[in-house]
């Protein structure tokens, strides 16, 4: 059996329109460019930021631009791969046309870590926001202190964390919002597409609020000094927040799903990834200018709390909490769908059981599958803590770049005169840049997230190898 056998351009196209296998074409361009700025303002605002000013300092700044710089040049990449090919798979689908079925597979089970754990990762940053939007909401109804109710500080965090003090056994806000989304995701694209679209629209309103309101404190004596570790903290947390960036890449995955392709995957992709750049910037010169870094240690988990806290209006605090309770749950919905429509084209081509691309007579979903991620996704969240899920899926993502930076320059060599709606600028240095920014920002990750990563691929490869290449169907 050939293991680099490849997927033809015709079978893509003609996969696209297979009855069987077809999802509704519903999305626009505008659906899709809510979905990518959902997945990507989330937990890199309203949790990671503090994290990463304790590593780089005001230079967080630089650090969100040059991640910013890397998602720009992959974002490119994707969008001419995004024009050519019009089914679900993003990275996946790219890889079987280009390199051969083994390394679609290796990547597709990598694309599976990021986004499992990219869901896991900004549902287990929401527990905390919840809680205090639950007690926000009573105060707000006036309800009596003695019949107030708050969820237990030790169900909010995976073992061995500590809230408050208190040590946490299980993440329980994180398992019941994967649950919610599940639903919503099994229920069809149409009830995704509307609360996602209300919930990104609600948030981005409450980040321009919090970014001008917060513009009138600010205190040039904090950016000094710019970057007390130096470039090389700037680079660690550029690699850090890279996480923040990756859900552009979301967008791909929702092709077979979307009225006109070749032209919304593109628009949407530049579009979601140009607006969330400014906002991210904005807020962490916010962020920095309100607050002195260090004090960003007393409270990691919530670092947008202690700049609203510092600027002293409870309204605005109210509904920032109010922006970290929708950003966090609209990256978890983005996440979620990305991983239920990659295994639904894996397990299409055979790769994986029957059962990820069995749709619901009624809502033309993956139901079930959706409902297997949806309980893995949920108790991972619910156990695993948030900064060991964040650096692999960094980790994860940026092996995908690559490898969409790759396939770009093996088939514009291969294929010179396929139609390409879009094509990626300044050819062949886009895709290179990309490609050796993405390895350098992978480097200054954990030794132990590569372990763990590699490990993961050598799971995969063993999966792969006793079943998946026995079932494969294209040939």
């Amino acid at each position: 059996m050939n293991i680099f056998r490849k997927k033809h351009l015709d079978q893509l196209v003609s996969a696209s329109v297979d009855k069987d296998r077809c999802l509704k074409r519903t999305l626009t361009t505008f659906d899709l460019t809510l979905l990518g700025i959902g997945c990507i303002v989330g937990a890199g605002i309203f949790v990671l930021t503090g994290t990463a000013a304790l590593k780089a300092g005001p230079g967080v700044m630089a650090s969100f631009i040059l991640a910013g710089i890397a998602c720009a040049l992959a974002a490119l990449c994707y969008a001419e791969f995004a024009s050519i090919v019009p089914v679900s798979g993003s990275v996946y689908t790219y890889t079987y046309l280009t390199m051969g079925e083994i390394f679609a597979w290796m990547i597709g089970w990598d694309l599976a870590l990021e986004y499992l754990l990219g869901t896991t990762a900004i549902a287990a940053g929401w527990s905390g926001y919840f809680n205090k939007f639950l007690i926000f909401c009573q105060e707000l109804f006036m309800i009596p202190l003695a019949y107030q109710w708050h969820i237990p500080k030790f169900l909010l965090g995976a073992p061995g964390e500590v809230v408050d003090g208190v040590t946490t056994w299980f993440n329980l806000p994180a398992f019941f919002l994967i649950m919610v989304v599940s639903f919503l995701l099994a229920r069809g694209v149409n009830e995704f597409k509307r609360a996602s679209n209300w919930l990104v629209l609600l948030k981005i309103s409450v980040v321009v609020l919090f970014i001008i309101f917060g513009l009138t404190a600010v205190d040039a004596g904090n950016w000094v000094p710019f970057a007390p570790k130096g470039w090389t903290g700037v680079g660690l947390a550029a690699a850090q927040v890279f996480f923040a960036y990756i859900g552009f890449d979301a967008i791909a995955t929702a092709t077979e799903e979307t009225k006109d392709p070749s032209k919304s995957i593109p628009r949407a992709i530049l579009l979601s990834l140009g607006i969330s750049t400014i906002l991210y910037v904005l807020v962490v010169l916010v962020m920095t200018g309100v607050v002195y870094y260090p004090e960003f240690a007393l409270n990691l988990t919530h670092p947008v709390d202690m700049v609203t806290e510092k600027l002293g209006i409870n309204w605005l605090a109210r509904v920032v909490n109010l922006g970290a309770v929708l950003g966090i749950t609209t990256g978890v919905l983005g996440f979620s769908y990305s991983q239920t429509r990659l295994t639904y084209a894996m397990s299409c081509d055979g790769l994986l059981p029957p059962l990820f691309s069995r749709l619901h007579a009624k809502y033309a979903t993956p139901a079930q599958g959706t409902w297997v991620i949806g309980l893995i996704a949920g108790f991972l969240a619910a156990l695993v803590p948030l900064e060991t899920l964040a650096d692999l899926v960094s980790m994860g993502t940026l092996a995908a770049f690559t490898f969409v930076a790759i396939g770009v320059i093996m088939l514009r060599y291969r294929k010179p005169d396929l139609a390409r709606p879009f094509r990626c600028p300044l050819f062949p240095v886009v895709p290179i840049l990309s490609g050796l920014l993405n390895i350098a920002l992978a480097y200054n990750l954990p030794s132990s997230t590569k372990a763990v990563f590699v490990g993961w691929l050598a799971v995969g490869l063993l999966v792969y190898l006793t079943y998946s290449r026995y079932h494969s169907k294209v040939t």
